[in-house]
């Protein structure tokens, strides 16, 4: 593996293939039951101890996924990310899930149970690797289940690492990570002894998952491509909403499944949002993710750089505006995109219409609320949406006509682990986090009488 900001060596990881993926699945078989009969209480023990052994390991953690993603330390970047898989490990071990009682009239008595579905196969992505696969395996495990990790070929150092640390406080055998290429990740989706795949990355991969998984009728929960948009309100305060804005987009760079990826901006104050958030772009350092200054990095591999530059490419060559970026040094090492803002765009530019997933934000103007809501919802994504305003009521109202999993209000991307997150259209299906989080790990089972 190389640093996308250096191209310097990192490391070198296995390239495991279907016998390790077999020997994972006997592992887990041989473990999970007795994992499934411990009960709740010691399995959320166990889960408080990963959390605690991931925190003594914490900077050794954030060190290896800056050198190997390329996000600095610093910021809501390497150190978060691994404080946010011992939060989740957290979560997942304290929230409550009781039967439900769903009928008891006197006759009849039905009362909901959540059983271990048995093996759950964790398939992660590149751009928040240890974290979003806590968010796949600590409900996975808190709910009796065994894991299989199948990480990105991209961050294979940083997920095996954080699993070796989660190890050291589970059974042996219940929690593997399978460092293979796509046809490992195809077996793992079609394997009969793996009862359910938890997928986060691109819709078109989602979509093979889906065919691979059709045989054995395998339980899914896919959060898949977005591209997330924000509307403006005129009554919003420019000044007052360029950070959060700027974080909302620009949070790991771009690279987030649920970043702010499209703005629309009431004609009243879209120069002056402009104005604000170039104010405040401008200032945010980007750099060498090992440098503590630098809370903005590299793309974290050649093809999403190349993505980015040919969609801000386009952009201008259509007569878009470029208010900051857009100018990349092609003599730079390593993966680096600058900040780049870019307004009097058309909607229908390939900048808006396609996902981006870098550090370039199109800001699209707009003079009614009706028609920036249809250019939100014209896409066939909905992952996420924000709205923006100083009258919340108003902006409550328009984010209830949004085709979004999430809507934030002046906010973007903020998730919970007590809230419960999950796409509409094809940003996928399923739901993570919470108890809604828990009972998407479980199979349900009524015992009625």
């Amino acid at each position: 593996m190389f640093d996308p900001a250096t191209g310097e060596l990192v490391g070198v990881a296995p390239l495991h293939g279907l016998a390790e993926l077999e020997a994972g699945v006997a592992a887990a078989q041989a473990a999970q039951p007795a994992w499934a009969a411990a009960g709740h209480a010691a399995r959320s023990a166990a889960l408080n101890a990963a959390a605690d052994a991931v925190e003594a390991s914490a900077e050794e953690l954030a060190r290896i996924l800056s050198r190997e993603q390329g996000k600095p330390l610093n910021g809501p970047n390497a150190r978060f990310e691994v404080g946010a898989c011992a939060a989740w490990l957290r979560s997942a071990a304290a929230t409550p899930l009781e039967p439900e009682t769903v009928v008891d009239d006197g006759t009849t008595k039905a009362v909901l149970h959540y059983r271990p579905i048995g093996i759950v196969g964790a398939i992660g992505p590149w751009n928040w690797p240890m974290m979003i696969t806590v968010w796949q395996i600590a409900p996975a495990l808190r709910m009796g289940n065994a894991a299989i990790v199948k990480p990105s070929g991209y961050t294979p150092l940083s997920v095996l690492a954080l699993i070796r640390v989660i190890n050291t406080a589970l059974p042996e055998g219940l929690l593997s990570v399978v460092a293979g290429n796509r046809t490992v990740g195809s077996a793992l989706a079609e394997h009969p002894a793996i009862g359910k795949v938890m997928f986060t990355g691109s819709t078109a991969t989602g979509k093979a998952i889906i065919r691979s998984s059709a045989e054995t009728v395998k339980r899914l929960t896919l959060e898949l491509g977005g591209n997330d948009a924000g509307i403006v309100l005129p009554d919003a305060d420019p000044k007052a909403i360029a950070e959060g804005v700027f974080w909302g987009a620009f949070i790991n760079t771009g690279q987030t499944c649920a970043a702010l990826k499209r703005l629309y901006v009431h004609a009243d104050i879209y120069d002056a949002v402009c104005d604000a958030l170039t104010d405040y772009a401008k200032n945010v350092p980007m750099g060498l993710g090992l440098d503590e200054q630098n809370v903005l990095g590299p793309l974290q591999n050649a093809s999403q750089y190349g993505i980015v530059k040919d969609l801000v490419e386009a952009a201008k060559a259509s007569g878009a505006r470029v208010l900051l970026g857009g100018n990349p040094d092609e003599n730079q090492p390593g993966h680096f995109y600058p900040t780049t803002l870019v307004a009097d765009i058309d909607n229908t530019n390939p900048l808006v219409a396609e996902e981006q997933f870098g550090p370039a934000l199109p800001i699209v103007k707009y003079t009614d609320v009706e028609e920036a809501v249809a250019m939100a919802n014209a896409l066939e994504v909905g992952l996420g949406a924000s709205v923006w305003a100083t009258d919340r009521d108003k902006a409550r109202e328009v984010a209830a006509r949004l085709e979004a999993g999430t809507v934030w209000i002046n906010a973007h991307g903020l998730v919970d682990p007590r809230i419960p997150f999950g796409g509409a259209k094809q940003s996928g299906y399923g739901l993570e986090f919470g108890v809604e989080g828990l009972k998407h790990l479980g199979q349900p089972q009524v015992i009625n009488g």
